[in-house]
């Protein structure tokens, strides 16, 4: 298994030699504003360039897309995909509106899980932020609340959860308890909107994946990237310095990690 860091959510997992794109966020620095509903709207996303060419970026088998949102999928993603590529989405929702860009070969992903290129993939559950919360200021905005994240399974892999846009919450633990993941991807720039909530994990949230799976590899992704980002790479190399955290890695964007 390889798995690639290309910026924010954007990753690159190479499992059970197929290649899998998750959350192509493609556009150029300071392409778009800020979320006016999020801490640091006047700075404009992403933050950084992506740490190499797009064409290297969608040279894939497969797309996921964990939700569609702004910061996930764009219209540079649109135009640099292969409209033919295999493409999975949480929702029939979701489907109907990749579908409308051109893409032809979709499939809604199910906890049940679907079998691909003998991988079994799952979706499981988020909370993209407290729902209670969280939810009705999405609606409010015409934005979608829900997202979902990924586990992939393979008796020539380890097992890789890809927990997506989420706090830490009970649908996390659950997972972890389900498919006792060795390796773990986690959003933990703690993205925050106007109201002091968290949409993704902070480090209180990384601490408590890394209490709940002492004994799984976690990676931090989803960093230094959108403008309402709380927790940066920096402070979480601190946290991992000051308590002495073993099994954190903090990839840099364009880095790759081999397991």
């Amino acid at each position: 298994m390889k798995i690639t860091q290309v910026r924010n959510a954007t990753i690159i997992v190479e499992y059970n030699e197929t290649k899998f794109l998750i959350d192509p966020w493609l556009g150029p620095k300071d392409y778009m504003e800020g979320f006016e509903s999020a801490l640091n709207s006047q700075i404009r996303q992403p933050r950084v360039e992506l740490p190499f060419e797009i064409e290297k970026t969608v040279d894939v088998d497969a797309v996921i897309l964990t939700h569609f949102h702004p910061d996930h999928f764009d219209e540079y993603a649109v135009n640099a995909l292969n409209k033919d590529i295999k493409f999975f989405v949480q929702s029939q929702k979701d489907l109907e509106i990749i579908k409308s860009y051109g893409f032809k070969n979709l499939e809604v992903m199910t906890q049940q899980g679907i079998d691909y290129k003998n991988i079994k993939l799952y979706k499981t559950d988020c909370q993209h932020g407290k729902r209670e919360i969280i939810k009705p200021l999405c609606e409010s905005i015409g934005m979608p609340y829900d997202a979902m994240g990924v586990v992939f399974k393979s008796n020539n892999e380890k097992t890789l959860y890809v927990a997506g846009d989420t706090i830490w919450c009970d649908e996390v633990s659950e997972a972890i308890d389900k498919f006792e993941p060795e390796i773990i991807v986690v959003n933990a720039c703690a993205a925050t909107v106007i109201n002091g909530e968290r949409l993704i994990m902070n480090i209180d949230d990384v601490r408590q994946v890394i209490k709940k799976a002492p004994k799984s590899t976690i990676i931090a992704s989803h960093m230094d990237t959108v403008s309402h980002l709380t927790v940066t790479r920096k402070d979480l190399e601190e946290f991992r310095e000051k308590e002495s955290v073993k099994n954190l890695l903090i990839p840099d964007d364009g880095e790759v990690l081999n397991f």
